[in-house]
């Protein structure tokens, strides 16, 4: 295996890796920023008004998502699986 492949896999592992944890994490951080404002707004300072709208907008992406997450991480698994031959030599 040469080194050039190494960093292809490396990298393409990089990319599935941010792609799938995208939407999940990109739900977290807009909801937080949303009870942020509002936290800041209403001056109220309670630190588990967060978690709550969190956790029901990550399940919500995780149910909206999932299929595509696990689809894109299948197509990847499937894609390193078919070059073993290849990487072998």
């Amino acid at each position: 295996m040469s080194p050039e492949q190494v960093l292809t896999l490396g990298s393409e592992a990089m990319q599935t890796t941010l792609l799938v944890s995208a939407p999940v994490l990109l739900t977290a951080l807009l909801i937080g920023l949303l009870v942020s404002v509002f936290q800041a707004a209403t001056q109220i300072n309670e630190q588990t008004l967060s978690f709550i709208p969190k956790l029901v907008g990550v399940l919500a992406a995780l149910l909206i998502a999932g299929h595509w997450m696990l689809m894109t991480m299948v197509d990847y698994m499937h894609h390193i699986f078919t070059m073993i031959p290849q990487l072998v030599n």
